[in-house]
């Protein structure tokens, strides 16, 4: 926007040289971009933003220095020279669109004699770039930059039956604008016509039948108020970009157009006009002011520094606002209509942030109250099972909770499904009962494409109704088909097993400590017979794992082993995990010896470690099964199970004989309890 300051001094006696001014309008952010010198005069071109439409006129400039200097803002009196009759007896205006109008202003100048402007008119248009045209002409260019209203003069004798039509375009009528252009109107642009075409297009251009002409005698003068999105709207889609568009897009001032249609009468009476009595003023729902509530404590919070009260009243009331005290450091605010980047607290007191100075306020942290951020405890354990199955080898995928009801009945699940009322597909018509169906299509989609395995899980919500109430339910599923990952990227890795499954959900439950858990074979309608098991913690069944169903896995086109388990992570969140417990790090050396023995074939690994959790052994640090062995070496109705022991004692370095005692201790209880026998070689002693 570009500011003549010798208009500027029209409204604020400004004596200040021009770098000081610049910088002076820099500190309240209005940023001057270049100057030039023209006859005398310095034009400054400023930078202007899209919320602030009242500094595109150097009223809105004059008001920000005015409040800078502090000085007073000239207020300047509009005469005129009037006739007997008045303004709505000589034209009619109707608005049958006040959404888009919501205010429509006019004034009549009649025995106007157009030609050359002035030259104090000349001379100002000629500082903002434009080139004098006439009288008329030049004052409405005169009005738009010096006010930021547009304007527009109609030959008032080219109106049909001088009757002014605010209203929508209707389909196939067409306009021939002041600069030649044939524009193709469409039923949502807004329009003036008269009583039988338009006259121009709303808040963008003029039409060229009712353009100003040397012969003109008598003009309407608009003054009006449309709105910013539809005038945005049509501009665009005409191509059409002009200094009243720029404008209206932005938000006039909807209180301003009887004073703007006053200014420009009274110019025009000055040079030769008389106007008709009165301003035609459509305005049928006046707009209620805005009000805000502005504290003197939230000032000082928000800047970090304590504003004097009467600084802040000086401030506001300067710039247009009401201020009203209604208790002591709160006011009521009445925001001038022609703020209309005035939404809330927060804005207020950035206009008296601009004006008392950023270079004033400290640059250090402002106080605030801290509070306590709250836990959630089920995300927290969600991050984990996250972090640990990550660490397995699992990806986590996220699919659609909608399911197809076939695929739901191929699973069997044996909860009810919920039906959705209004299913964007036959497909996905009702709720999933089980993650597992969603992460068998992922293994089938990815094998389709090449991968050699697929080790997915994801954690979501189940539905199903349980009598006449339907549950929501958060479950963990887990699935892992194909080749494992090798050890190099040109190694291919082993098949992935039931084992590799389990061992991830035994690590998942670790690392909650939702310890000591336990295995029980139980069939389930998702697995092959004989080939699932029950996890227990705490006497209750929390997740079930084995070998998919073949009948499920062929339904989704995979022909591999699929091993999957699904874990009801709502019933396991409600029981409480074992208690951390801090241990220091090992100061003595501990010691490893294996054990290999045989046993019943009808015997597990969870009956040994159940026999094994019978026993207090302070010295047993822990044990693992390192291998399970049987072949034509050994009797066919027995099984070799090695196991390595670690044993430490915390204060001092453990001798042999003490772990030779430890040891028989756990040979004679696992003899009696699982008829074990010892095979030969059994020690390997590792201190």
């Amino acid at each position: 926007m570009k500011i003549s300051l010798d208009w500027i001094r029209e409204y604020v006696k400004v004596d200040l040289p021009v770098p000081e001014l610049i910088d002076r309008l820099t500190m309240i952010g209005l940023v001057v971009e270049s100057v030039e010198e023209r006859d005398g005069d310095a034009v400054l071109d400023v930078e202007t933003y899209a919320n602030r439409p009242d500094t595109l006129g150097h009223l809105g400039i004059a008001r920000e220095i005015a409040v800078m200097l502090g000085l007073p803002l000239e207020d300047k009196s509009w005469p005129l020279v009037e006739l007997p009759e008045k303004a709505s007896d000589v034209a009619g205006v109707q608005v049958l669109d006040p959404a888009l109008c919501p205010r429509y202003c006019g004034a009549v100048v009649r025995g106007l004699t157009v030609g050359p402007s002035p030259d104090w008119l000349r001379k100002r248009l000629e500082a903002m770039g434009l080139k004098p045209i006439n009288n008329v002409v030049d004052v409405s260019n005169y009005v738009l930059f010096a006010t930021a209203q547009p304007i527009h003069a109609f030959d008032l004798a080219k109106v049909c039956e001088a009757e002014i039509v605010v209203r929508r375009a209707q389909r196939g009528e067409r306009l021939m604008d002041l600069d030649g252009h044939d524009l193709e109107l469409a039923p949502d642009m807004l329009v003036i016509a008269d009583a039988s075409k338009p006259v121009a297009l709303a808040g963008v251009i003029g039409g060229r039948d009712s353009g100003v002409s040397g012969s003109t005698r008598d003009v309407f003068i608009e003054s009006a108020y449309f709105d910013p999105v539809s005038v945005r709207q049509t501009a665009k889609k005409l191509g059409l970009s002009t200094d009243a568009s720029y404008r209206f897009e932005r938000g006039t001032d909807v209180s301003f157009p009887p004073h703007a249609a006053l200014m420009a009468a009274s110019l025009l009476t000055q040079m030769g006009g008389k106007a008709a009595r009165g301003i035609i003023d459509v305005y049928p729902k006046p707009r209620k002011p805005k009000s805000l509530r502005l504290r003197q404590r939230r000032v000082g919070e928000l800047l970090g520094v304590s504003v004097p009260e009467d600084f802040v009243g000086r401030v506001l009331g300067s710039l247009g606002f009401r201020a009203k005290a209604s208790s002591q450091g709160i006011w009521t605010i009445e925001v001038p209509t022609f703020r209309v980047d005035i939404d809330r607290e927060a804005d207020l007191i950035e206009e008296i942030a601009r004006f008392y100075g950023y270079d004033r306020i400290p640059s250090e942290f402002t106080p605030v109250k801290s509070f306590d951020l709250g836990t959630d405890r089920q995300q927290d354990r969600l991050d984990k099972i996250r972090r640990t199955l990550l660490e397995q080898g699992f990806d986590e995928v996220i699919n659609w909770s909608f399911a197809d009801p076939e695929k739901e009945e191929v699973m069997g699940s044996g909860r009810p499904t919920v039906a959705i009322r209004n299913p964007i597909s036959v497909r996905a018509s009702v709720l999933r009962t089980t993650l597992l169906t969603g992460l068998v299509e992922n293994a089938a989609w990815n094998l389709n494409r090449g991968l050699e395995g697929v080790h997915v899980f994801e954690a979501g919500n189940v539905y199903f109704w349980e009598g006449e109430e339907h549950r929501e339910q958060l479950h963990l599923g887990l699935l892992t088909t194909g080749a494992l990952p090798g050890s190099g990227w040109r190694a291919s890795g082993e098949a992935t097993d039931f084992y590799v499954l389990k061992g991830a959900v035994e690590a998942l439950l670790a690392s909650l400590r939702y310890e000591p858990f336990t295995f029980e074979p139980a069939d389930h309608p998702y697995f092959e017979p004989g080939q699932a098991l029950t996890l227990f913690y705490r006497g209750q069944a929390v997740a079930r794992l084995g070998r998919l169903r073949e009948a499920v896995a062929e339904a989704a086109s995979v022909t591999r082993p699929v091993f999957a388990a699904e874990v009801d992570l709502a019933c396991l969140f409600e029981k409480t995990p074992r208690p951390f417990q801090y241990a220091p790090v090992p100061k003595f050396p501990g010691v490893h010896r294996d054990l290999s023995f045989l046993v019943g074939r009808g015997v597990s690994y969870e009956d040994v470690r159940k026999a094994l959790d019978k026993l207090t052994l302070p010295l047993l640090e822990g044990y693992e099964l390192i291998d399970r062995f049987s072949g034509p070496t050994l009797p066919p109705d027995k099984v070799s199970l090695s196991f390595r022991f670690r044993y430490r004692h915390a204060k001092r370095t453990l001798t042999a004989e003490e772990v030779d005692r430890v040891e028989e201790e756990i040979l004679g209880h696992l003899r009696s309890a699982l008829d074990i026998q010892l095979r030969e070689a059994k020690i390997d002693i590792r201190a």
